[in-house]
């Protein structure tokens, strides 16, 4: 940490005595410094220490250049005093160690200082009245941040007191600017990807069935939500020139982009596949194409179905998804297939499975963010939870999700939720 140089009160040889008032300024200088380093905006940050200082020092200007790294230049930030000469006009630049006292330091990382500027070969001309400059680097670490000037309208108006002062003074602000500098360009990132997740959330969105299909005898429902901004749920409803319709529930591998990228995949897939006589035929191409095009460890687990409303019957075909949840005449079933491993895993068959729909049975298609869902006891919302509430005559998707997440209760959704009803 710097710290106040002890101040001459005897006259010196070689040192300017101060008077007491400028002592205390000088003073209020420093503990001002101390609190830069918690302005985390950069131009209200560089505002308040090129302002701060020129009042202080009675001069005629001040400024900040920050350093470029990719341009390899010095742009001046913020400028106190100077109205607009090509010099100091803000966003101007200086070459590194070729253009007036600013590139000279920045090149060899001393402060240089000239009591007389008309005798100094590195002076670039600004404000006509300027007799003395002192122009110190700002570093952290060792490495540039940017180089700090300060003029005077009078010659060798600063002493060594003072260039020791503003030393320890640009020691607080290099910090200051490197971490309002780092959080400018992290905030910069957060917004960028703040606004890549809306749009992808928006394309996703888009992706799902915009209203419920109309299907004689039966109401069909789905809902999904994401557990972060995409995610790797969906569920879709194709239908078919013949009046049938394929429903589709399914849960790629992981969260997040990823998941949501191999979903939209998944899904054009599917939907070119889903002319196929049966599902369990949807399901094997599918795969035999996913398991060549997906990245190692990530799968797909899906449950396909196609309903006949003619003839009140639903054949489905599960890889590696939970079991639907039939309700009929009070009873509650957990249906099974036979085989279905998860898609993109490896190669093999699926097996089929058909379920005839009496008037009154309701169908449940669900994610394993339902059944997985956990309280701050870290208990499982789980299967029976899910029958209990199916049972409800007035169940529906909206009901699911909310009770799933009443029973989070502040722990929130950790994972995508998805459910399809079907109800005859």
């Amino acid at each position: 940490m710097a710290t106040i140089p002890r101040v001459e009160t005897s006259s010196l040889s070689g040192v300017r005595q101060l008077p007491f008032e400028q002592v205390e300024d000088l003073l209020k200088l420093q503990k001002a410094a101390q609190k830069i380093n918690s302005i985390l905006d950069l131009d209200e940050l560089i505002d308040k220490v090129v302002n701060d200082v020129a009042r202080s020092f009675g001069c005629v200007e001040a400024d900040i250049y920050l350093h470029d790294e990719e341009r390899g230049e010095l742009v001046l930030a913020c400028a106190h005093g100077c109205a607009g000469c090509a010099v100091c006009g803000t966003g101007n630049s200086l070459k590194i160690g070729k253009q007036g006292m600013v590139g000279y330091v920045a090149g060899t990382g001393q402060m240089r200082y000239a009591p007389d500027v008309r005798k100094d070969p590195y002076y670039i001309g600004c404000e006509e009245s300027t007799l003395s400059e002192v122009a110190i680097p700002l570093h952290v670490e060792g490495k540039l941040i940017g180089v700090f000037t300060a003029s005077h309208p009078e010659l060798d108006a600063f002493p060594a007191e003072q260039l020791r002062l503003l030393q320890a003074l640009c020691s607080y602000v290099a910090v200051a600017v490197h971490n309002a500098r780092r959080f400018q360009h992290e905030r910069s990132e957060r917004e960028q990807m703040s606004r890549e997740a809306n749009e992808a959330r928006k394309i996703q969105e888009a992706l799902l069935p915009r209203s419920s299909p109309y299907i004689p005898g039966f109401a069909v429902t789905g809902l999904s939500t994401p557990a972060g901004a995409v995610g790797g749920d969906w569920y879709d409803f194709i239908p078919f020139d013949d009046g049938r319709w394929g429903l589709v529930l399914a849960d790629v591998s992981g969260k997040g982009t990823a998941a949501a990228l191999l979903m939209s995949a998944t899904r054009g897939i599917l939907r070119s596949l889903a002319s196929a006589c049966c599902p369990s035929e949807v399901l094997t191409k599918l795969n035999e194409l996913l398991v060549n095009d997906f990245p190692s460890g990530r799968f797909v687990t899906m449950l396909y179905a196609i309903l006949d409303p003619a003839t009140r019957t639903l054949k489905f075909s599960s890889a590696g998804h939970l079991r639907p949840l039939l309700i009929e005449n009070s009873h509650a079933q957990f249906l099974d297939t036979e085989r279905g491993l998860p898609l993109g895993i490896g190669p093999g068959g699926y097996s089929e499975a058909q379920v005839e729909l009496a008037p009154g049975s309701r169908l449940l298609f669900y994610s394993d963010g339902i059944t997985e869902a956990t309280n701050l006891e870290d208990d499982e919302y789980g299967a029976e939870r899910l029958e209990k509430h199916f049972r409800r005559t007035d169940a529906s998707a909206e009901s699911i999700l909310e009770d799933v997440r009443t029973f989070a209760n502040g722990a929130g959704l950790h994972d995508d939720a998805t459910v399809i009803l079907v109800k005859a």
